[in-house]
This record gives structure tokens, sequence and C-alpha cells, in this order.
């Protein structure tokens, strides 16, 4: 019998929990291998603030995955909310109004997402890709085309600053993957996103205010794209017309490598965060290698594909095994000693 089956735990699980770590270790290990750059403080730092701005976004489409839904339009969200907020401060305001606005806008568009998913009972496929076309075309028109500037020295900081040696916006990933673990292990509306995303129709007749659920989980994928808005804005020191282009993939990308699944009802914060690395670490190796951006798409396309693939080959072959566990036990059952059933 193999170890796996002796100790219960499909094969197919424990390289579902560990298998992209080690696909991390490996591109690191061959990362440094093809460049000198790749361990230099200079470019550790340029990774770490690129995948900030992913692994943000990634947090939030975890808990939306999770439920059952998704959401195309945060890049568009990322962009409208930073031009806004850059526009406000343009005109006058202080760098708080900036923020606040930003993420108000953000938490605006995604709470209205849900309220037309949950309560309109639309697709959120449909919903969110209007959403997108909606906030992309009204980011073009608010800033006519050009790009918004900030001088604010403060709101600088928060893409640019340091606290102690650790970039800022490293810092705020760290505080929301905190608070995302915190919130799906240990709030009840955390643990509803599970239920939702699982059976949705069993938590309705359960009693559970599914629609509410919803509305709370596209309201938290849209701060959390407002939050972005603030980090890329004052990273760039202005807002772009065409911010946050893409940014959905990789997001979604990076939530399929950690391990949730497509289908909702499983996955974990912890895993997302390995899967913005791993999308960070190969757009960073490329950019040392001089690979066009064009077939970096290729590549980011491909690796969504075979994650895909493999997720469903993975849940497939856990659900096999399970049965044959089970189904060995049934076996066993029977011929188990009475005295020592009891004894138990």
């Amino acid at each position: 019998m193999k170890a796996g089956k002796r100790l219960g735990v499909a094969p197919q699980d424990l390289i579902r929990r560990y298998g992209m770590l080690l696909v991390l270790l490996v591109m690191v290990a061959f990362a440094s291998l093809l460049s000198d750059r790749f361990f230099t403080t200079a470019n550790l730092l340029n990774v770490t603030r690129q995948v900030a701005i992913n692994a943000v976004l990634a947090a939030g489409m975890t808990i939306v995955i999770i439920s059952g839904g998704i959401d195309l339009s945060i890049g568009s969200v990322v962009a409208i909310s930073g031009a806004l907020g850059a526009g406000l401060m343009a005109g006058g305001a202080g760098w708080f109004a900036g923020v606040l606005v930003t993420l108000l806008v953000g938490l605006a568009l995604g709470i209205t997402n849900g309220l037309f998913i949950a309560y309109g009972q639309l697709p959120p496929f449909i919903v969110t890709l209007a959403t997108m076309a909606l906030a992309r075309g009204f980011t073009q028109v608010y800033t006519g085309g050009r790009a918004i500037h900030v001088t604010n020295q403060t709101f600088q900081w928060f893409g640019h600053g340091y606290l102690g040696s650790i970039p800022v916006p490293v810092i705020i990933m760290v505080v929301v993957y905190i608070l995302g673990y915190l919130f799906v292990k240990h709030t009840k509306l955390g643990r509803l996103v599970y239920a939702v995303g699982g059976n949705e129709q069993a938590c309705r007749m359960a009693g559970i205010r599914v629609n509410r659920v919803k509305v709370a989980i596209y309201g938290i994928n849209g701060l959390l794209a407002g939050l972005v808005g603030v980090i890329l804005t004052a990273r760039l020191f202005s807002a772009q017309p065409t911010a946050g282009v893409s940014y959905e993939m990789d997001a979604i990308a990076a939530v399929i490598l950690g391990g949730t699944s497509l289908s909702g009802g499983r996955g974990n914060i912890g895993g997302t965060i390995i899967g913005a690395l791993i999308i960070g670490v190969l757009g960073n190796v490329f950019n040392l290698l001089n690979v066009s951006p064009f077939y970096q798409d290729v590549a980011k396309g491909l690796v969504i594909l075979v994650a895909v693939l493999l997720d469903r080959l993975l849940h497939a072959g856990g659900r096999t095994f399970r049965k044959e566990v089970e189904s060995s036990g049934d076996k066993q059952g029977p011929s188990a000693d009475p005295a020592q059933t009891a004894q138990v």
C-alpha cells in the first residue's frame, strides 16, 4: 500500500497543497541561473512591489471565486477609482481625501456589482463584463485620455515609501493577507463564503441570506481594487487612463495557481500569494531576459490553461481516491473485532 493511502491522504491532495510551492522554488532557482541580476536588491524590491499589486487584487478575487463568482471588472475599477482620487487632489484636495475617495469608489462599484448579481439574478460574468466596459469608458472620458499627475508627496508614499527597509506596498499586501486569512477562517461571513460557493441552494433552504453575502463579497473585492488604485496611482505619480488593463487576468491566474477551484466552494487565500509570486517571478524573468511582452501574455495564458486543467484532473482524482478509501473502510468494518470497537 502506498504511503498516501496509509495516511488516508490522496497523492493528488498533496500535489494540490504543495505542488505550486515547489514550482515557485524551482522557478526562483532557474531565475537565479538565467540572470545574475535576479537576486540583486533593486530587482527583488521591484518584484515585491509588482507582486504586491497583483496579490492584493487576487486576495479579493479569491473570495469571489470561492463563493462561485467571478469579477472581470477589477482592472477598470482600479483605473476609475485612481483617476477620481487623483482628479480630486489635482483640484486642491489633500492626500486623505484622495485616498478616501479612491477607496469609496472601488467599494461602491463592488457593491453595485453585487446588487445586480444577487438581487438581479444576473450571471457574474455578464455583470462584471459590463462594469469593466463602463468603468473603462468613463475613465477615458473623465481623463480625456491623458494622465492626471499627482504631486502630493504624502500620497506618493503609498507607492514609493518604506517602513524600515520594506516597501509600503509590500506592508499593505502582508496586512491584507493577514486580515484575509482571519476573515475566511474566523468570521461567520468568511465561512459563509465557502458555504455559498459549495451549495448556494442548500444555503438558501437553510435560511442564510445569500444575497447579502454576495453583496458583501463583491463589496470587499471592489474595496481592494480601490486600494490597488491608491498604490498604483502613487507609484506612477499619476492616474493613467490605461491603468489596470488585464489586471483581472493576472489576478485570476494567481487565484487558480493558488489552488482555488473555479467551480467554487474550495480554495485558500494562503495559496493565492504563492500564485501571485509565480506570476511575478515569471514576468520578472522575462523582463530580465528581454523577452517581448507579447510572449509574456502567451505564457500567462498557457499558465492559466494548464492550471485549470490540472485542477480538474486532481479534483477528479481526489474524489476517486476518497471513494476507494470509504469503500475499503466499509469492507473492513464488518470484520472488525467488536471488543476493540467497544474499547474505542
